[in-house]
């Protein structure tokens, strides 16, 4: 890697590394440290990018995601196995009606909101760019519409809820 291209690349990887960190929950060195792996490993087998400054906004990019689904499939290790029944066959059906449930309320929303809805929790982890051009809608409609949508399956759940819970 010569000089002049970390040079050139430094800022623009300072500035999209911060702008990711805190979406991630990365550190932005831990960012930007990875992305300079990344183009090291690209330069020993394939040679320096044809459009370095897009490549590199698309590594950030795609650092933050893994970065993001490693924090999601991280659980802490537990030395002592838990004694009480949280895990049972009990529980576990119980979280699988609490998901069948969910699932179902999410297909009887109206409009673009169960599309929606699984596009936010696609496991490609898809950003608001994505998901806008995969729904036909603008960028910035995306938040209003995810509120309006969980309004919505907040209402419909409300009353599955209020039934399940134990009265005193």
């Amino acid at each position: 890697m010569t000089h002049d291209m970390v040079a050139t690349l430094s800022p623009l990887l300072a500035a999209e590394a911060s702008a990711e960190a805190y979406a991630s929950g990365a550190e932005q060195n831990d960012l930007e440290q990875a992305v300079w792996l990344r183009l090291l490993e690209r330069l020993d087998t394939d040679g320096p990018p044809v459009d370095p400054q897009g490549w590199l906004r698309r590594a950030v990019r795609s650092e933050a995601r893994r970065s993001r689904r490693a924090a999601r499939l991280e659980r802490p290790y537990a030395a002592e196995p838990a004694d009480d029944h949280t895990s049972g066959p009990e529980q576990q059906a119980l979280t699988a009606a609490r998901h069948r449930a969910l699932h179902d309320a999410v297909r009887r929303l109206p409009g673009r909101c169960p599309s929606l809805l699984a596009a936010l929790l696609s496991p490609k982890d898809l950003t608001y760019r994505e998901i806008a051009g995969e729904l036909g809608m603008s960028q910035g409609s995306l938040g209003p519409e995810r509120s309006r949508c969980l309004g919505c399956l907040r209402r419909l759940l409300t009353p599955e809820v209020a039934a399940r819970e134990p009265r005193g």
